[in-house]
């Protein structure tokens, strides 16, 4: 069984054309759990591998939590039974669709309508299973800037290891590095094009994924666990 430095809980598509075209889009297919070829796409600012490289490791993907060390004496075995415990309480979330949006420089796919749904099933995840992740280190507290934090951010960091959990969440779908005003807005208009016949209609999340991350740095999707509550 392969051994991971850490664990995240994501939200990624099923297989299909979405999963298909977003796994390329980056560069890395989580489920296969290996590199993809990148389309060549007309308009854009630089190669799409120059644009991705920041998302490209952690695969395509939603945080519901976000990446962490699994804490003295829990297993993965038991991280996935916590997982189905949780989702056999929790019933699948519908929102009508996603669309783009520029996110402190980055490009993302962002839910329409309500996501208060949404937003109580991240925080559940995050809530429920936090028994399962370490404390946060110095080192990883300073790679969260918290000079840059607000105080409720700062809060959020301290208890949960994340400073956008609750309140502060936003689910997105990540699709590239943060760029210039200029690149992002043409990246946004080839990723319109490129997503346009496959972006779900609705959008549901039927599922909560635990991801791995390996050695080298990458994300491997380990396990879906479905929401059947």
């Amino acid at each position: 069984m392969t051994e991971y430095r850490r664990y995240a809980i994501y939200y990624a598509p099923p297989p299909g054309e979405f999963a298909r075209r977003s796994a390329h889009w980056l560069g890395w297919d989580a489920q296969a759990g290996q590199a993809v070829d990148q389309p060549n796409l007309p308009g854009l600012p630089r190669p799409l591998a120059a644009l991705t490289a920041d998302p490209r490791k952690y695969g395509f993907h939603g945080t519901m939590k976000a990446p962490f060390r699994l804490a003295d004496g829990a297993t993965r075995a038991e991280l996935g039974a916590a997982l189905d415990e949780l989702g056999a309480r929790q019933a699948p979330v519908v929102v009508p669709g996603l669309h783009l949006s520029q996110i402190s420089g980055f490009l993302a796919l962002v839910p329409q309508g309500d996501d208060g749904p949404l937003k109580a099933l991240a925080f559940d995840a995050v809530t429920m299973l936090d028994p399962f992740r370490a404390a946060l280190t110095e080192v990883e507290i300073a790679k969260r800037r918290p000079e840059r934090l607000n105080p409720r951010q700062r809060a959020l960091l301290d208890r949960w290891g994340y400073p956008y959990v609750d309140e502060e969440f936003r689910f997105h779908l990540t699709l590239s590095d943060k760029l210039e005003a200029a690149e992002g807005a043409a990246l946004a208009q080839v990723a319109a094009a490129y997503f346009a016949d496959c972006l779900p209609q609705p959008f549901l999340i039927g599922d909560l994924c635990l991801f791995g991350e390996d050695a080298a740095g990458r994300f491997h999707l380990v396990s879906r666990h479905a929401l059947a509550g």
